[in-house]
């Protein structure tokens, strides 16, 4: 038996689920999301929560299939209601981003600015950097409802300029470590 996928999903007031046989429709106040549904699997909703269930709950690729797609519509419905939001920092001497309309420009020792697009359902803030960090220019704050989405656009900013392991320029997650490397040794 799954763990991950016997643990029912609670649906707040707000959200509405519409199953189909290929996919289920998740709407709600942050937007409206498609999960799709593996043939192996079946998903009921049982007033506020839904529940999903495999065929044979003891094969190994059934018990895999049966937990991704509990994961998959709860990530959806906590997208709808609360959304996700990755964190980057912006560590160097020069280096910055800024907002420009919906988008992002980002200045990270290129000899040109890096302008990156908003894709849809994808918002990008510029805080304060944190103190913690030396060198930190900017915080990039990416939000969104759907998880993936969130992540795959956070990883493609930092991979625009990844931290370095010599002086620790560079994008980062915040909270990430970078391991720093010492230099040339001095010859005496």
């Amino acid at each position: 038996m799954s763990r991950i996928g016997q643990q029912s999903i609670d649906v707040p007031g707000g959200v509405n689920v519409q199953l189909g046989d290929t996919q289920a429709e998740i709407k709600g106040p942050k937007g409206t999301l498609q999960v799709p549904l593996h043939p192996l699997t079946q998903v009921v909703q049982e007033g506020e929560s839904l529940s999903v269930t495999v065929q044979d709950p003891e094969d190994r690729h059934h018990k895999s299939i049966w937990g991704l797609t509990r994961a998959l519509l709860a990530n959806a419905v906590q997208g709808v209601t609360a959304g996700f939001e990755k964190q980057l920092v912006v560590v160097g001497v020069g280096y910055r981003a800024d907002m420009k309309g919906k988008n992002l420009d980002i200045n990270v020792g290129f000899s040109h600015t890096v302008t990156v697009e908003a894709p849809q359902g994808i918002e990008f803030s510029i805080d304060a950097p944190p103190a913690e960090i030396e060198n930190s220019q900017a915080l990039v704050k990416v939000s969104g409802a759907d998880k993936e989405l969130v992540g795959r656009t956070a990883a493609n900013i930092r991979d625009i300029r990844p931290p370095e392991p010599y002086k620790g320029k560079g994008i980062r997650y915040s909270g990430e470590y970078v391991r720093r490397k010492a230099g040339k040794a001095a010859v005496a």
